[in-house]
């Protein structure tokens, strides 16, 4: 268990020297953090300078598994969330609390029966792995992948992806719900199908929603056009995931910067899987 990164050197150098990177005790992460752990999840790169060089670069490189442990809620932006599974655990009352040496010592009784459990799943998923397809894939996709292969070691087929996705759309609901942007969004598409027009064109219907005037006085509330485009593209994936879909074009002579908004007929659908014929 680690405290944060100061810097994203300092970062790779954590990936490369462990197969997990955990974090405790977490307030939050800084803007730069949670991209830097984005390109962590699904692979990066960092290239420095060698010292004592003037030209020469030593590059960093690791895709690596990360846990973030935090009382508060820790991923503040939807990219790093889209690429994580978030669990609430219940607090340890006062009569269930055990000595480290208690804990470990059941721990090591109980070890080699979870290696093994593991070994026969990792074994049961490489035998399924070539023949397994899935109707869609989430970012996360050779996870899901993974996961639909194993998964029938244990549980029925689409037992995982199941949770997965009721996971990330209970995630999604909470990041709409504390960003105002998002938020006046899907307040501004509850009863209609689709919307369009400039970005100062919704900063002016935001103010005529009489529930969004509190969430616009905020100091998150963006003051200009531009920065209100950044918010809504960042927005998109969570905005898509509950059925409203953002598209952003210049139209026009003038070249105006345009935003349609439309319903999507369903939110993205829960993956099946499916075994390809054998040969």
């Amino acid at each position: 268990m680690r405290a944060l990164a100061r810097d994203e050197r300092e970062l790779m150098i954590a990936a490369n020297n462990a197969h997990v990177v955990a974090f405790d005790n977490l307030s939050g992460l800084p803007a730069w953090l949670s991209d830097a752990l984005c390109r962590l999840a699904s692979g990066g790169s960092l290239a420095v300078r060698q010292l004592y060089s003037d030209d020469a670069e030593v590059l960093f490189e690791a895709a690596r598994p990360m846990l973030l442990n935090g009382i508060e809620d820790v991923i503040g932006r939807p990219d790093l969330a889209d690429r994580a599974i978030i669990l609430t655990l219940p607090p340890i009352s006062d009569t269930q609390r055990r000595s480290e040496a208690e804990l470990w010592a059941d721990f090591e009784r109980v070890r080699p029966q979870i290696l093994g459990a593991l070994f026969d799943i990792l074994a049961h998923g490489l035998s399924r792995r070539p023949h397994v397809r899935l109707t869609s894939l989430p970012r996360m996709a050779d996870f899901a992948l993974w996961a639909a292969a194993c998964e029938t070691a244990l549980w029925p087929a689409r037992t995982v992806s199941r949770a997965y996705a009721a996971n990330q759309r209970a995630t999604v609901e909470c990041f709409i719900d504390a960003d105002p942007v998002a938020a006046c969004v899907r307040d501004m598409m509850a009863n209609r199908n689709q919307w369009a027009g400039t970005a100062s064109d919704f900063l002016l219907a935001a103010n005529k929603l009489q529930q969004q005037e509190a969430s616009i006085r905020r100091p998150e509330w963006p003051r200009t056009p531009r920065a209100l485009a950044g918010r809504l593209r960042r927005a998109q994936t969570s905005l898509r995931a509950v059925g409203i879909d953002l598209a952003f074009r210049r139209e026009g002579r003038a070249g105006n910067r345009m935003i349609r908004m439309h319903g999507l007929a369903s939110a993205s659908p829960v993956p099946s899987a499916t075994s390809a014929p054998k040969k």
